[in-house]
Protein backbone atom coordinates (compact mmCIF):
# COMPACT_ATOMS: atom_id res chain seq x y z
CA UNK A 1 0.00 0.00 0.00
CA UNK A 2 1.07 3.40 -0.60
CA UNK A 3 0.31 5.08 3.01
CA UNK A 4 2.36 3.11 5.58
CA UNK A 5 -0.44 1.64 7.70
CA UNK A 6 1.53 2.86 10.77
CA UNK A 7 0.64 6.38 9.47
CA UNK A 8 -2.60 5.75 8.96
CA UNK A 9 -3.33 4.49 12.80
CA UNK A 10 -1.41 7.56 13.72
CA UNK A 11 -3.92 9.54 11.96
CA UNK A 12 -7.03 7.80 12.67
CA UNK A 13 -5.66 8.86 16.18
CA UNK A 14 -5.27 12.38 15.96
CA UNK A 15 -8.73 12.61 14.06
CA UNK A 16 -10.92 10.98 17.03
CA UNK A 17 -9.10 13.32 19.13
CA UNK A 18 -9.73 16.59 17.36
CA UNK A 19 -12.62 18.76 18.58
CA UNK A 20 -15.71 19.01 16.02
CA UNK A 21 -15.90 21.09 12.57
CA UNK A 22 -12.91 20.53 9.81
CA UNK A 23 -10.74 18.31 11.67
CA UNK A 24 -7.55 17.57 10.56
CA UNK A 25 -4.53 15.25 11.61
CA UNK A 26 -1.02 15.91 10.62
CA UNK A 27 1.44 12.72 10.98
CA UNK A 28 5.28 12.40 9.43
CA UNK A 29 5.36 9.80 6.67
CA UNK A 30 7.95 8.59 3.73
CA UNK A 31 5.83 9.54 0.70
CA UNK A 32 6.46 11.25 -2.61
CA UNK A 33 3.22 13.80 -2.92
CA UNK A 34 3.23 13.60 -7.12
CA UNK A 35 3.05 9.16 -6.17
CA UNK A 36 -0.26 9.96 -3.95
CA UNK A 37 -1.79 12.26 -6.15
CA UNK A 38 -0.97 9.83 -9.52
CA UNK A 39 -2.60 6.95 -7.03
CA UNK A 40 -5.95 9.03 -6.67
CA UNK A 41 -6.40 11.11 -9.19
CA UNK A 42 -8.27 8.95 -11.33
CA UNK A 43 -11.01 8.27 -8.07
CA UNK A 44 -11.18 11.89 -6.90
CA UNK A 45 -11.62 13.76 -9.51
CA UNK A 46 -10.36 17.26 -7.52
CA UNK A 47 -6.68 16.75 -7.03
CA UNK A 48 -3.69 19.36 -6.51
CA UNK A 49 -0.05 19.33 -7.45
CA UNK A 50 2.88 21.89 -7.07
CA UNK A 51 6.67 21.21 -7.00
CA UNK A 52 9.14 24.04 -6.44
CA UNK A 53 12.99 23.74 -7.84
CA UNK A 54 13.97 23.43 -4.36
CA UNK A 55 12.04 20.27 -3.61
CA UNK A 56 9.65 21.55 -2.22
CA UNK A 57 6.29 19.83 -3.26
CA UNK A 58 2.38 20.01 -1.89
CA UNK A 59 -0.46 17.06 -3.30
CA UNK A 60 -3.79 16.49 -2.79
CA UNK A 61 -6.89 14.31 -3.43
CA UNK A 62 -10.42 15.47 -2.83
CA UNK A 63 -11.59 18.64 -1.18
CA UNK A 64 -12.64 18.73 2.35
CA UNK A 65 -12.76 22.81 2.37
CA UNK A 66 -12.91 25.32 -0.33
CA UNK A 67 -13.68 28.78 -1.25
CA UNK A 68 -14.23 30.89 -4.35
CA UNK A 69 -14.17 34.56 -5.53
CA UNK A 70 -14.64 36.16 -8.83
CA UNK A 71 -14.44 39.78 -9.90
CA UNK A 72 -12.25 42.77 -9.14
CA UNK A 73 -12.04 41.89 -5.69
CA UNK A 74 -11.64 38.20 -6.01
CA UNK A 75 -7.85 37.98 -4.23
CA UNK A 76 -9.18 39.92 -0.93
CA UNK A 77 -12.46 37.62 -0.93
CA UNK A 78 -10.36 34.60 -1.14
CA UNK A 79 -7.79 35.89 1.74
CA UNK A 80 -10.47 36.71 3.60
CA UNK A 81 -12.03 33.00 3.08
CA UNK A 82 -8.47 31.93 4.28
CA UNK A 83 -8.23 33.37 7.41
CA UNK A 84 -11.55 32.73 8.36
CA UNK A 85 -11.88 29.29 7.49
CA UNK A 86 -8.13 27.57 6.82
CA UNK A 87 -7.18 25.85 10.17
CA UNK A 88 -3.98 26.72 11.26
CA UNK A 89 -0.78 24.88 10.55
CA UNK A 90 -2.17 23.60 6.97
CA UNK A 91 -1.78 24.45 3.50
CA UNK A 92 -4.10 25.42 0.79
CA UNK A 93 -3.94 25.05 -2.78
CA UNK A 94 -4.92 27.97 -4.82
CA UNK A 95 -5.73 29.02 -8.57
CA UNK A 96 -6.44 31.58 -10.85
CA UNK A 97 -7.55 32.62 -13.86
CA UNK A 98 -5.77 35.75 -16.15
CA UNK A 99 -9.18 38.02 -16.23
CA UNK A 100 -10.91 38.67 -12.88
CA UNK A 101 -14.27 37.37 -13.86
CA UNK A 102 -12.77 33.99 -14.78
CA UNK A 103 -12.89 31.33 -18.02
CA UNK A 104 -16.30 32.03 -19.79
CA UNK A 105 -15.56 29.62 -22.31
CA UNK A 106 -17.16 25.55 -22.14
CA UNK A 107 -13.01 23.98 -22.58
CA UNK A 108 -12.73 25.83 -18.73
CA UNK A 109 -15.82 24.73 -16.95
CA UNK A 110 -14.99 23.87 -13.49
CA UNK A 111 -11.72 26.30 -13.24
CA UNK A 112 -13.09 29.52 -11.17
CA UNK A 113 -11.78 33.23 -11.05
CA UNK A 114 -9.92 32.00 -7.95
CA UNK A 115 -10.10 29.32 -5.57
CA UNK A 116 -8.54 27.59 -2.52
CA UNK A 117 -8.24 23.80 -1.91
CA UNK A 118 -8.00 21.62 0.79
CA UNK A 119 -7.56 18.59 0.21
CA UNK A 120 -8.94 15.34 2.28
CA UNK A 121 -6.02 13.76 1.42
CA UNK A 122 -2.76 15.61 1.07
CA UNK A 123 1.16 15.60 1.84
CA UNK A 124 3.65 18.08 1.99
CA UNK A 125 7.49 17.89 1.54
CA UNK A 126 10.13 20.46 2.71
CA UNK A 127 13.42 19.95 3.28
CA UNK A 128 13.38 16.08 2.35
CA UNK A 129 10.74 15.62 4.89
CA UNK A 130 6.78 14.47 4.41
CA UNK A 131 3.41 15.22 5.85
CA UNK A 132 0.31 13.18 5.51
CA UNK A 133 -2.60 15.66 5.94
CA UNK A 134 -5.58 13.99 6.26
CA UNK A 135 -8.87 16.51 6.81
CA UNK A 136 -12.23 15.27 7.47
CA UNK A 137 -15.26 18.21 6.91
CA UNK A 138 -17.87 19.03 9.48
CA UNK A 139 -20.56 16.52 9.87
CA UNK A 140 -18.21 13.38 7.88
CA UNK A 141 -16.76 10.52 9.10
CA UNK A 142 -13.37 10.32 9.43
CA UNK A 143 -13.37 6.72 8.48
CA UNK A 144 -14.17 7.14 4.67
CA UNK A 145 -11.18 9.20 4.29
CA UNK A 146 -8.99 6.35 5.92
CA UNK A 147 -10.61 4.35 4.05
CA UNK A 148 -9.78 5.53 0.61
CA UNK A 149 -6.08 6.45 2.15
CA UNK A 150 -6.18 3.08 2.68
CA UNK A 151 -6.97 2.21 -0.54
CA UNK A 152 -4.13 3.90 -2.27
CA UNK A 153 -1.13 1.69 -4.29
CA UNK A 154 1.94 2.51 -6.00
CA UNK A 155 1.32 3.92 -9.48
CA UNK A 156 2.80 2.82 -12.74
CA UNK A 157 5.62 3.86 -14.48
CA UNK A 158 3.93 7.35 -16.55
CA UNK A 159 3.62 7.49 -19.86
CA UNK A 160 2.32 9.52 -22.57
CA UNK A 161 -0.07 8.92 -24.71
CA UNK A 162 1.19 10.33 -28.79
CA UNK A 163 -0.25 12.89 -30.64
CA UNK A 164 -1.97 12.27 -34.11
CA UNK A 165 -3.15 15.99 -35.08
CA UNK A 166 -2.17 19.85 -34.64
CA UNK A 167 -4.18 22.39 -34.68
CA UNK A 168 -3.07 26.23 -34.67
CA UNK A 169 -5.48 28.60 -33.15
CA UNK A 170 -4.90 31.47 -34.90
CA UNK A 171 -2.89 29.84 -37.75
CA UNK A 172 0.46 30.83 -37.61
CA UNK A 173 0.33 33.31 -40.73
CA UNK A 174 -2.77 34.99 -39.04
CA UNK A 175 -1.16 35.63 -35.94
CA UNK A 176 1.88 36.82 -37.08
CA UNK A 177 -0.22 39.93 -39.31
CA UNK A 178 -2.02 40.40 -35.57
CA UNK A 179 1.70 40.94 -34.28
CA UNK A 180 2.41 43.13 -37.23
CA UNK A 181 -0.41 45.23 -36.79
CA UNK A 182 0.16 45.44 -32.39
CA UNK A 183 3.98 45.92 -33.56
CA UNK A 184 2.29 49.55 -35.54
CA UNK A 185 0.16 50.47 -33.11
CA UNK A 186 3.21 50.31 -30.91
CA UNK A 187 4.84 52.72 -33.02
CA UNK A 188 2.29 54.90 -33.15
CA UNK A 189 1.99 55.51 -29.40
CA UNK A 190 -0.32 52.64 -28.19
CA UNK A 191 0.45 50.22 -25.39
CA UNK A 192 4.59 50.04 -25.74
CA UNK A 193 4.32 46.44 -24.52
CA UNK A 194 1.54 43.85 -25.27
CA UNK A 195 1.73 40.15 -24.57
CA UNK A 196 -0.02 38.58 -27.61
CA UNK A 197 -0.46 34.49 -26.93
CA UNK A 198 -1.67 31.40 -29.24
CA UNK A 199 -2.99 28.11 -28.98
CA UNK A 200 -2.56 25.17 -30.42
CA UNK A 201 -4.62 21.53 -30.27
CA UNK A 202 -3.06 18.28 -30.13
CA UNK A 203 -5.34 15.64 -30.82
CA UNK A 204 -4.06 12.20 -28.55
CA UNK A 205 -4.32 8.70 -29.32
CA UNK A 206 -5.97 8.19 -25.95
CA UNK A 207 -7.35 10.68 -22.76
CA UNK A 208 -4.58 10.83 -20.96
CA UNK A 209 -3.40 10.63 -17.48
CA UNK A 210 -2.48 14.23 -16.13
CA UNK A 211 -0.47 13.73 -13.51
CA UNK A 212 1.59 11.18 -15.55
CA UNK A 213 2.30 14.04 -17.84
CA UNK A 214 3.64 16.16 -14.16
CA UNK A 215 5.87 13.54 -13.48
CA UNK A 216 7.40 13.56 -16.80
CA UNK A 217 7.53 17.54 -16.82
CA UNK A 218 9.24 17.59 -13.76
CA UNK A 219 11.89 15.03 -14.62
CA UNK A 220 12.43 16.83 -17.63
CA UNK A 221 12.54 20.45 -16.25
CA UNK A 222 13.40 20.21 -12.92
CA UNK A 223 14.28 23.54 -12.53
CA UNK A 224 10.45 24.51 -13.41
CA UNK A 225 7.88 24.85 -11.14
CA UNK A 226 5.59 21.40 -12.09
CA UNK A 227 1.98 21.74 -11.24
CA UNK A 228 -1.45 20.07 -12.20
CA UNK A 229 -5.44 21.04 -11.25
CA UNK A 230 -7.88 19.00 -11.98
CA UNK A 231 -11.47 19.45 -11.87
CA UNK A 232 -13.66 16.55 -12.95
CA UNK A 233 -12.90 15.69 -16.62
CA UNK A 234 -10.56 18.53 -17.32
CA UNK A 235 -7.03 19.22 -16.22
CA UNK A 236 -4.81 21.31 -16.74
CA UNK A 237 -1.08 20.76 -15.97
CA UNK A 238 2.11 22.18 -16.65
CA UNK A 239 5.81 23.36 -16.03
CA UNK A 240 6.17 27.53 -15.42
CA UNK A 241 9.67 29.22 -15.50
CA UNK A 242 8.05 32.01 -13.84
CA UNK A 243 7.27 33.23 -9.87
CA UNK A 244 5.16 35.15 -9.55
CA UNK A 245 5.63 36.30 -5.79
CA UNK A 246 6.10 34.38 -2.41
CA UNK A 247 5.96 35.29 0.84
CA UNK A 248 7.66 34.08 3.82
CA UNK A 249 6.99 35.86 6.99
CA UNK A 250 7.84 39.39 6.25
CA UNK A 251 9.93 38.57 3.26
CA UNK A 252 9.32 38.55 -0.19
CA UNK A 253 10.63 37.55 -3.69
CA UNK A 254 9.33 38.02 -7.02
CA UNK A 255 11.48 36.53 -10.14
CA UNK A 256 9.98 37.81 -13.77
CA UNK A 257 11.14 36.73 -16.52
CA UNK A 258 10.61 38.59 -19.83
CA UNK A 259 13.06 38.26 -23.19
CA UNK A 260 13.80 34.99 -24.77
CA UNK A 261 16.33 33.29 -27.01
CA UNK A 262 16.49 29.30 -28.10
CA UNK A 263 19.71 27.12 -26.25
CA UNK A 264 22.71 26.30 -28.56
CA UNK A 265 23.64 22.64 -29.52
CA UNK A 266 26.94 22.91 -27.69
CA UNK A 267 28.04 25.33 -25.24
CA UNK A 268 30.09 27.56 -27.29
CA UNK A 269 26.72 28.28 -29.80
CA UNK A 270 24.56 28.10 -26.23
CA UNK A 271 27.08 31.02 -25.07
CA UNK A 272 26.55 33.41 -27.57
CA UNK A 273 22.86 33.02 -28.07
CA UNK A 274 22.33 33.93 -24.25
CA UNK A 275 24.82 36.81 -25.02
CA UNK A 276 23.45 37.84 -27.95
CA UNK A 277 19.69 38.14 -25.40
CA UNK A 278 21.14 39.85 -22.63
CA UNK A 279 22.83 42.23 -25.38
CA UNK A 280 19.45 42.56 -27.25
CA UNK A 281 17.99 45.95 -26.70
CA UNK A 282 14.83 44.93 -27.74
CA UNK A 283 15.05 42.11 -25.14
CA UNK A 284 16.45 44.72 -22.55
CA UNK A 285 13.23 47.12 -22.97
CA UNK A 286 10.76 44.31 -22.48
CA UNK A 287 12.52 43.25 -19.82
CA UNK A 288 12.56 46.57 -18.23
CA UNK A 289 8.81 47.13 -18.52
CA UNK A 290 7.98 44.32 -16.19
CA UNK A 291 10.63 45.07 -13.83
CA UNK A 292 9.84 48.21 -13.56
CA UNK A 293 6.13 47.64 -13.38
CA UNK A 294 6.69 45.09 -10.35
CA UNK A 295 8.69 47.91 -8.42
CA UNK A 296 5.66 50.48 -8.89
CA UNK A 297 3.25 47.92 -7.70
CA UNK A 298 5.35 46.62 -4.67
CA UNK A 299 6.99 49.82 -3.55
CA UNK A 300 3.69 51.01 -1.94
CA UNK A 301 3.73 47.73 -0.15
CA UNK A 302 7.49 46.94 0.26
CA UNK A 303 9.20 48.33 3.66
CA UNK A 304 12.40 47.04 1.82
CA UNK A 305 13.28 46.31 -1.45
CA UNK A 306 16.17 44.98 -2.74
CA UNK A 307 16.94 45.50 -6.94
CA UNK A 308 20.10 44.23 -8.99
CA UNK A 309 21.87 46.36 -11.31
CA UNK A 310 20.11 44.23 -14.39
CA UNK A 311 18.91 41.14 -15.48
CA UNK A 312 20.97 37.14 -15.96
CA UNK A 313 20.00 34.63 -17.96
CA UNK A 314 17.51 31.71 -17.04
CA UNK A 315 18.30 28.45 -18.94
CA UNK A 316 15.75 25.75 -19.10
CA UNK A 317 15.71 23.08 -21.90
CA UNK A 318 14.71 24.36 -24.95
CA UNK A 319 14.75 27.97 -24.10
CA UNK A 320 16.56 30.43 -22.23
CA UNK A 321 15.10 34.09 -20.56
CA UNK A 322 16.20 37.28 -19.12
CA UNK A 323 15.23 37.03 -15.24
CA UNK A 324 15.56 39.60 -12.41
CA UNK A 325 15.10 38.73 -9.10
CA UNK A 326 13.57 41.02 -6.66
CA UNK A 327 13.42 40.92 -2.53
CA UNK A 328 12.61 42.57 0.62
CA UNK A 329 10.37 43.19 3.23
CA UNK A 330 6.67 43.73 3.63
CA UNK A 331 3.56 44.09 5.97
CA UNK A 332 1.25 42.81 3.23
CA UNK A 333 0.08 39.30 2.96
CA UNK A 334 0.21 36.89 -0.08
CA UNK A 335 -2.52 37.48 -1.91
CA UNK A 336 -2.20 41.33 -1.55
CA UNK A 337 0.83 41.29 -3.43
CA UNK A 338 -0.26 38.93 -5.56
CA UNK A 339 -3.74 41.69 -6.35
CA UNK A 340 -1.18 44.38 -7.28
CA UNK A 341 0.84 42.81 -9.14
CA UNK A 342 -1.42 40.99 -11.43
CA UNK A 343 -1.23 40.46 -14.21
CA UNK A 344 2.16 41.87 -14.89
CA UNK A 345 3.97 42.90 -17.93
CA UNK A 346 5.17 39.55 -18.65
CA UNK A 347 1.43 38.03 -19.32
CA UNK A 348 -0.12 41.52 -19.95
CA UNK A 349 1.95 44.68 -20.95
CA UNK A 350 2.12 48.30 -20.68
CA UNK A 351 0.03 50.47 -19.97
CA UNK A 352 -1.84 47.80 -18.63
CA UNK A 353 -5.21 48.32 -19.44
CA UNK A 354 -4.93 49.82 -22.66
CA UNK A 355 -2.92 46.02 -23.31
CA UNK A 356 -5.35 43.83 -21.95
CA UNK A 357 -8.01 45.63 -24.45
CA UNK A 358 -5.28 44.91 -27.23
CA UNK A 359 -5.25 41.21 -26.37
CA UNK A 360 -8.82 40.80 -25.95
CA UNK A 361 -9.52 42.21 -29.55
CA UNK A 362 -6.70 40.45 -31.15
CA UNK A 363 -6.49 37.04 -29.43
CA UNK A 364 -9.57 35.40 -30.30
CA UNK A 365 -9.84 32.51 -27.27
CA UNK A 366 -10.23 32.30 -23.87
CA UNK A 367 -7.19 32.30 -22.16
CA UNK A 368 -8.85 30.45 -19.16
CA UNK A 369 -6.10 29.76 -16.32
CA UNK A 370 -3.23 30.45 -18.66
CA UNK A 371 -1.59 33.09 -17.59
CA UNK A 372 -3.13 33.07 -14.41
CA UNK A 373 -1.58 31.29 -11.25
CA UNK A 374 -1.45 28.39 -8.78
CA UNK A 375 0.32 27.97 -5.73
CA UNK A 376 -0.62 27.81 -2.53
CA UNK A 377 -1.66 29.80 0.96
CA UNK A 378 -2.34 29.59 4.57
CA UNK A 379 -3.88 31.37 6.92
CA UNK A 380 -1.28 33.32 8.27
CA UNK A 381 -0.36 34.99 4.82
CA UNK A 382 2.23 33.26 3.51
CA UNK A 383 2.11 31.24 0.29
CA UNK A 384 4.11 31.41 -3.02
CA UNK A 385 2.41 31.88 -6.89
CA UNK A 386 4.07 30.99 -10.33
CA UNK A 387 2.22 31.44 -13.42
CA UNK A 388 0.34 29.27 -14.96
CA UNK A 389 2.65 28.94 -18.10
CA UNK A 390 4.20 26.71 -20.20
CA UNK A 391 1.14 24.24 -20.09
CA UNK A 392 -1.98 22.82 -21.39
CA UNK A 393 -5.48 22.41 -20.67
CA UNK A 394 -6.07 18.61 -20.95
CA UNK A 395 -10.00 17.50 -21.92
CA UNK A 396 -10.54 14.08 -23.35
CA UNK A 397 -8.89 13.05 -25.76
CA UNK A 398 -7.51 16.88 -26.15
CA UNK A 399 -4.57 19.12 -25.40
CA UNK A 400 -5.15 23.00 -25.73
CA UNK A 401 -1.17 24.54 -25.72
CA UNK A 402 -1.21 28.12 -25.11
CA UNK A 403 2.20 30.40 -25.39
CA UNK A 404 2.68 34.34 -25.64
CA UNK A 405 5.07 36.77 -26.74
CA UNK A 406 5.93 40.00 -25.72
CA UNK A 407 5.04 42.68 -28.70
CA UNK A 408 6.82 45.88 -28.80
CA UNK A 409 8.02 48.63 -30.86
CA UNK A 410 10.50 46.84 -33.73
CA UNK A 411 9.07 43.34 -33.07
CA UNK A 412 9.98 40.97 -35.89
CA UNK A 413 6.41 38.85 -36.35
CA UNK A 414 8.09 35.81 -37.67
CA UNK A 415 10.73 36.27 -35.23
CA UNK A 416 7.93 36.81 -32.50
CA UNK A 417 6.04 33.29 -33.32
CA UNK A 418 9.29 31.38 -33.18
CA UNK A 419 9.48 32.20 -29.82
CA UNK A 420 6.48 31.46 -28.68
CA UNK A 421 6.83 27.62 -30.76
CA UNK A 422 10.21 27.26 -28.76
CA UNK A 423 7.61 27.51 -25.89
CA UNK A 424 4.90 25.34 -26.78
CA UNK A 425 7.89 22.74 -27.26
CA UNK A 426 8.06 22.50 -23.17
CA UNK A 427 4.53 20.26 -23.90
CA UNK A 428 4.89 19.20 -27.46
CA UNK A 429 8.13 17.32 -26.11
CA UNK A 430 6.11 14.66 -24.32
CA UNK A 431 4.38 13.96 -27.71
CA UNK A 432 7.65 13.52 -29.44
CA UNK A 433 6.43 16.58 -31.56
CA UNK A 434 9.60 18.90 -32.68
Amino acid sequence: MLIPRPALAEAAASLRESPGGLRVACVDVDLDPLDLVRAGAGAFGASTYLATPGGDTWGGLGVAWTATASGPGRFGALDSALRAGLPAGVEALIGFSFAAEGPVSPEWEGFPAAVARLPQIGAVRRKGTTRLILAVPPGASPAAVLSSAGTLRFPAPPEAPAAWRLREVPPVAEWERKVAAVTAAAGRGGPAKVVLARSLQVALERPPEPFDLVALLRERFPAAYAYGWQAGPAALVGASPELLVSRRGERFVCRPLAGSAARGLDPEADRRLGEALLASAKDRAEHAFVVEAIIAALRPLATSLEVPAGPALDRLPGVQHLATVLAGTTGARLLALVEALHPTPAVGGVPRDPALAAIAGAEGFDRGWYAGGVGWADAGGDGEVVLALRGALLRHDQATLYAGAGIVAGSDPAAEAAETGLKLGAMLGLWGVA
